[in-house]
């Protein structure tokens, strides 16, 4: 090789090693979805009533809340890259888009269920007697996960029944007609099914407290490249879940919109918050994101999780994808963290620094 290309090889070597890593344009538009459930109507509130028009605003961005009808769905398209953040449970980040290698933060952890799934049956009066039975349910979402729970404490095992899979879209139908006896489900689905005659509720969320927990998720790159984003996220849940939890007429007035939006009345909508551990106080979600508690819960999801083969085709373990916690705890593969429970930007609404 000669001198002059070798020299002008490695003047391009030196200038590339000490050039600073270039870092992504900040966006200025973010798109996050969300699906009906009472633990995130606020953002559609929030979206008509000018609360993320006001803090997208402060930070210089614009955020569209999109709703889809779909549950999987959403998450599906979250992780295609479609949305930049979507509404969703602990166990459904990990097995969707951390399983399919989309690293994703846990930005808000907006409260866990605590009677909003459950199971419900026309023939069965308990647990046990479901043995043998078939149930309707979004397979392998945290209504499978209930189920597995619910059986266990029973002594029984997912080989004593048939799992029937069946979009949440369709639980209800399905339920009122006389082939379907038994459904697992989550509000404002699960108040339908336990309205039908001679439905009886055999097991519910409240008997795992904690385990089954409502997220705001976003791609955790887009959120390093864009701390902004997140701030504004956090500002406008919880300037909302203040709105949500007044007991006075401005409270009254928004929880009756997001009955309305949830298609339910206020009653309705009163009964799905009273079976939800709404985190309304930014210090108590940072606190339940602090908590060992959730180190033991994600222990016991990713176990469900690798059992029912959801943690991807080549995983071996469930340490195959790795868990990342607050206080730099991690469960599975440290070098492959794809799911992070980041509290820090919740911790400015708690110090008042957004």
């Amino acid at each position: 090789m000669p001198l002059p290309r070798l020299a002008a090889l490695l003047l391009t070597a030196i200038v590339a090693l000490s050039a600073p890593q270039a870092e992504a344009a900040p966006k200025k538009s973010f798109d996050v979805a969300w699906t009906i459930y009472v633990g995130w109507m606020p953002w559609p509130y929030a979206a008509e009533t000018g609360i993320v028009k006001k803090w997208a605003d402060k930070y210089g961005i614009t955020i569209n809340v999109v709703q889809i009808n779909d549950y999987v769905e959403s998450i599906n398209q979250f992780t295609a890259g479609k949305f930049d953040g979507v509404t969703l449970t602990n166990m459904d980040a990990l097995t969707i888009p951390a399983a399919g290698g989309v690293d994703t933060t846990a930005l808000i952890v907006g409260d866990f269920s605590n009677g909003n799934d459950g199971i419900v049956s026309k023939t069965a009066g308990s647990v046990a007697a479901l043995k043998g039975e078939s149930l309707n349910l979004v397979e392998l979402s945290v209504s499978h996960y209930l189920l597995a729970r619910a059986l266990d404490a029973a002594g029984l095992s997912e080989r004593d029944v048939k799992v029937v899979n069946t979009s949440d879209a369709d639980i209800v139908a399905a339920f009122k007609s006389p082939d379907v006896a038994s459904v697992v489900t989550w509000n404002p689905l699960l108040a339908e099914v336990k309205a039908e005659p001679g439905a009886t509720l055999l097991f519910d969320s409240s008997k795992v407290p904690g385990e089954i927990i409502d997220l705001m998720g976003v791609n955790t790159e887009t959120l390093k490249d864009n701390p902004d984003f997140g701030k504004a996220l956090v500002g406008i849940w919880f300037e909302t879940l203040a709105l949500v939890t007044d007991p006075g007429e401005k409270g009254r007035a928004a929880r009756e919109a997001m009955a309305k939006q949830s298609g339910t009345d206020l009653a309705g909508f009163e009964a799905q918050l009273a079976a939800t551990r709404l985190f309304a106080d930014p210090k108590a979600a940072v606190a339940f994101s602090q908590s060992p508690d959730l180190m033991r819960t994600m222990d016991l999801v990713r176990s469900f999780s690798f059992d029912h083969g959801l943690l991807g085709e080549g995983a071996r373990s469930k340490d195959a994808v790795g868990i990342a916690f607050a206080k730099g705890e991690t469960l599975g593969d440290a070098g492959n963290v794809k799911l992070r429970f980041d509290p820090s930007f919740m911790a400015l609404a708690a110090d008042g620094k957004l």
